[in-house]
């Protein structure tokens, strides 16, 4: 759509020196969410990707699991006086038999770029139950095994393939690897949380839910809303470059999510689910 980054007037100082000159921010607008035709939140992202991050919220927020549940997306005529469509209103339709949340006012959720579940009543609400167990004795296979080595690695590679961060400098990233570091795919937004539901969607989207024995890599911190859309997701392990939050690392020991914090170089956090790392000495108890 073109509308990912815009060109904006900057002055700038540069030891002492002032000059005028154009810079490339990332473009942020909001975007409606709808419901089988009514609205359920709005969130302020990065246009591009709207289809599959409308589709990856809905799987968050356990309306969705897979591809058949999925009638449905499209563009909705905007706000505009003359109604032209702004691209910024979607409407997501669900097959028959899908069941629907209870769409009200305390429900409605409205979203930032910094905060995917500002809104929610309470903290029971954002607990949905998953669809799919990561628990490796509760999903009956054997656990993805990860070495630190590989783990390492993962930010190098997400962030080399960052194409907009490169020209803003002010985008999120997330990033979905095999077991073997290999990428899978890769996402970028204004807002942490979309680039992790833009992941989600294109692989709900493409019939490749649960996203079991993959590691989900994200550029900033661990927050409970990003370890909960991994388990809902079937993810089961979170990386990130900063920390975690201590409600994401509670959620991570209660489900069986690896969380890993702190991935910088060869120096990294293990949360919780270090059963999946292959270490090579026993981790030292304080």
């Amino acid at each position: 759509m073109g509308r990912v980054t815009e060109r904006r007037r900057v002055i700038r100082i540069r030891d002492g020196a002032v000059s005028e000159r154009p810079d490339t921010l990332v473009a942020e607008e909001p975007l409606e969410i709808r419901l089988d035709g009514k609205p359920l939140a709005i969130t302020m992202r990065t246009p591009g990707d709207d289809f599959a991050l409308a589709a990856g919220f809905l799987v968050s927020e356990g309306v969705l699991g897979s591809a058949d549940e999925l009638r449905n997306i499209v563009y909705c005529a905007g706000a505009t006086a003359d109604g032209v469509n702004t691209y910024n209103v979607v409407d997501v339709s669900t097959a028959p038999g899908v069941v629907l949340p209870d769409i009200t006012l305390e429900r409605n959720v409205y979203t930032t770029s910094s905060c995917g579940l500002c809104g929610k009543a309470s903290l029971d609400a954002v607990r949905t139950t998953a669809r799919w167990p990561i628990d490796d004795e509760t999903a009956g296979a054997p656990p993805v095994r990860l070495t630190p080595e590989l783990l390492a690695r993962l930010p190098d590679r997400l962030r080399a393939a960052q194409r907009v961060f490169d020209r803003t400098g002010g985008l999120h990233a997330a990033a979905l690897f095999t077991e073997d570091g290999e990428l899978i795919d890769v996402r970028e937004d204004v807002g942490r949380h979309n680039a992790v539901d833009k992941l989600v969607g294109r692989a709900l989207q493409d019939g490749r839910l649960p996203l079991s024995r993959t590691v989900l890599m994200v550029s900033g911190r661990a927050s409970f809303e990003l370890a909960q859309k991994a388990v809902m997701a079937g993810v089961p392990v979170l990386a990130a470059v900063s920390a975690p939050s201590s409600l994401a690392v509670d959620l991570a020991a209660e489900t069986g999510l690896t969380l890993v914090g702190f991935l910088r170089g060869s120096s990294m956090n293990v949360y919780a689910g270090e059963h999946r790392l292959a270490l090579r000495t026993a981790a030292a108890r304080t």
